[in-house]
């Protein structure tokens, strides 16, 4: 047998900790659940632990990581707390394994944050661009439940969730943004190299130019004289489109404007219910106040416009209105939306029909997504065969009008 140090923590929030004789960590552990308590570190009197305590990058709040390394960290910390590891040595586990430089020392600081007396919520909270304010609340709700191993499992299920929909939309995105730099480029090409060699042609042996070719040898003119300033001129409105859309004002215009485009706006709505229904319902679950999970669920709507409305739904249900009226008010969410939500308040499985809410529309958003994609590619080569072709057309006409004048 060998004397164990151990700290635990109890669902009132009341710190413990103390010595025990044990054969191994399975019956310390066992004796502070015994107590009512969870466990947060084991370890024998004679051992301790040697991590390095400087990362090579310098660790501070607006640190961040990528979302698949927080999914990854999420969902092992969640097998390894499930499996009864106390929090402390399962943050070790995870920092020895750990191979990113900044996961790595985020997790040093809050090994030592535990080690100080504060709790784990508590220390995630000191990293908000990696831990956002639904996490370190579920994590906190989780605390005070002892139910940390379930909470964990769902911040994994969630967070993959919530990815797998960012990639569809980034997806759908790339391949007529990919056309649309082609078709482009292949315009300045030929509009900067290939048009004035025809121009100097023409102009050589004096031919009359029909009125399309003069148009399109006058643009291509344009274009090699004034390409510098374009460039210039469109960095500029990129530049000062992002500044305008840091501002509170201009997010709120530029999200309206998105959300009245036709099939992009529809497309947005239903991402944002896709979040909204998955974040509540993962919120709820897990035994967040309702008010709590709102004012957390509308910054991550990705709209200045919902979010809004989400933070007016939340005044009105701090106010008496259930959650299905409160959603209705905001003429924002469909009536299969608020139906399901007035059915998961009435029979008390919010959290459950909000779930299936999630599902439905992550369906709808997948469909959105295909609908966009397949009438994108067709009106893409149509277009870039349009331009090309009339380009062809102004270049060859004054050509064959050659021949036939030299024929007669």
């Amino acid at each position: 047998m060998a004397t164990y140090q151990w700290k635990g923590k109890k669902n009132t929030g009341e710190y413990l900790k103390g010595e025990i004789t044990a054969d191994n960590n399975e019956q310390v552990i066992e004796a502070i659940r015994k107590m009512d308590a969870y466990p947060i570190s084991v370890r024998k009197k004679s051992e301790f632990f040697t991590l390095s305590l400087h990362s090579q990058k310098e660790i501070s709040p607006n640190t961040k990581i990528s979302d698949n390394n927080l999914i990854v960290f999420t969902r092992q910390f969640s097998s390894l707390i499930e499996s009864g590891v106390p929090i402390l040595q399962g943050l070790v586990i995870m920092i020895e394994q750990q191979k990113n430089k900044e996961l790595k020392g985020i997790l040093i600081k809050i090994k030592e944050g535990i080690e100080s007396g504060a709790s784990l919520s508590d220390s995630l909270r000191k990293f908000p661009k990696v831990f956002n304010d639904l996490y370190v609340n579920l994590v906190e709700s989780g605390e005070k439940g002892g139910v940390l191993d379930r909470v964990f499992k769902r911040l994994s299920v969630y967070f993959e969730k919530i990815l797998k929909l960012k990639r569809k939309i980034k997806g759908a995105m790339i391949y007529p943004i990919v056309v649309l730099s082609v078709a482009i480029g292949v315009i300045i090409i030929l509009m900067t190299f290939v048009i004035p060699v025809f121009a100097n042609l023409f102009s050589s042996v004096g031919a009359k130019l029909p009125a399309l070719t003069r148009e399109v040898i006058g643009f291509s003119d344009f274009m090699r004289s004034y390409i510098l300033y374009i460039i210039i001129a469109l960095g500029a409105a990129i530049f000062a489109l992002k500044a305008y859309h840091k501002k509170e004002s201009g997010k709120r215009n530029i999200d309206r404007i998105l959300l009245k485009i036709p099939v992009i706006g529809i497309l947005l709505k239903k991402v944002a219910i896709a979040r909204f229904a998955r974040t509540l319902s993962t919120m709820v679950e897990s035994g967040v106040p309702i008010l709590a999970g709102l004012a957390i669920v509308s910054k991550t709507s990705g709209n200045k416009i919902i979010e809004e409305s989400l933070m007016q739904t939340k005044e009105d249900v701090s106010s008496g209105s259930p959650l299905s009226a409160a959603l209705n008010k905001t003429k924002l969410f469909p009536p299969l939306v608020i139906q399901m939500v007035m059915v998961g308040e009435k029979t008390g499985n919010l959290d459950a029909m909000l779930a299936k809410v999630a599902d439905y529309y992550d369906e709808e958003v997948d469909n959105a997504v295909n609908n966009l994609t397949q009438m994108l590619e067709p009106a893409l080569i149509i277009f870039l065969g349009i331009v090309v072709g009339t380009l062809v057309v102004a270049m060859y006409l004054p050509i064959f009008n050659l021949g036939k004048a030299i024929k007669g």
